[in-house]
């Protein structure tokens, strides 16, 4: 009884991600000229996306390389290729099977079974690992405010530049209070691991830079960067498929603010959805063998 519940809520949840998902793109093409849409992709400078998809696959191995300094943490000692593969596996579900069990939910039953690793650890090494990426983006965020000129009163206001240093300054204290507080077993990762974290991020900011060559665009480049690292948290959000649409939206709402131009903006977003679904695809076609745990 309870499994087939399970199932029927998966299924519902699945649905209302793929409604969310179709509300969303709807909403974003009436907001933008499609035949405009379609100019800006036939003047794509392809060359520009080669180091796009390496550039992209390289953040997500340093990401890996993160969960894995909190995996060691907990004793669970898997070789880097075999946490490169089972990151990858787990994208791959998160992305294209968003109703089920979810990549980090395999991978933590994965590695329970085969290591007898707590479960708490693990899920506690997968949410800091999330988490991780997300005092990234925040703390990049904090930059860029200070570098962007936001056409809201209050954003450009000598207040609102002075709470974007203060963030500067205690985020990574705070994000080390919290996890003192609530995830002490991982301390000894914490230097590491937000070193990944930023390697990470940074080098999808980059990614960023090339798809906006790519495009044509050289003008205003931090503004696209700062909605692109906004849209990054809205997307990464369980509320639509892969984010999409959810990114898109907040490229169409944030252009008048920054002066980004509207289209181009969603092209970009386009273009790095599906930059991530390819790398992300990859997972579906990874063979792997768990060692034998140790008694």
């Amino acid at each position: 009884m309870k499994k087939e519940s399970k199932r029927l809520g998966d299924k519902l949840k699945t649905i209302l991600k793929l409604l969310l998902t179709a509300l969303a793109i709807f909403l974003v093409f009436r907001k933008i000229d499609s035949d405009q849409l379609w100019e800006i992709v036939k003047t794509l400078n392809w060359i520009w996306l080669v180091p796009v998809l390496i550039l992209f696959a390289l953040s997500k191995v340093f990401t890996a390389f993160r969960l894995n300094r909190y995996f060691r943490t907990i004793n669970l000692y898997i070789s880097e290729r075999l946490n490169l593969k089972l990151y990858l596996i787990g994208m791959f579900y998160n992305l294209f099977l968003p109703g089920g069990i979810g990549g980090d939910g395999y991978k933590v039953y994965l590695l329970n079974k085969q290591f007898k690793t707590p479960v708490k650890k693990l899920i506690q090494a997968s949410l800091l690992d999330r988490l991780g990426g997300l005092v990234a983006i925040i703390f990049l965020l904090f930059w860029l405010f200070l570098l962007v000129e936001v056409q809201v009163e209050f954003l450009e206001t000598t207040l609102w530049n002075g709470l974007m240093l203060i963030g500067i300054i205690v985020t990574i204290p705070l994000f080390w209070f919290l996890q003192k507080m609530f995830f002490t077993d991982f301390l000894p990762s914490f230097w590491s691991a937000n070193a990944w974290s930023l390697a990470g991020q940074m080098t999808q900011i980059i990614c960023a830079l090339f798809i906006l060559w790519s495009l044509g665009i050289s003008e205003n480049i931090l503004a696209y960067q700062l909605v692109f690292l906004l849209s990054s948290i809205v997307a990464a959000l369980p509320l639509t498929i892969g984010g999409v649409g959810a990114r898109e939206l907040v490229f169409i709402y944030a252009h008048t603010y920054v002066g980004i131009d509207e289209a181009t903006a969603v092209a970009f977003s386009l273009i790095f959805f599906l930059i991530s679904a390819l790398v992300s695809l990859c997972g579906a076609f990874i063979k792997y063998k768990l060692p034998k745990a140790e008694n």
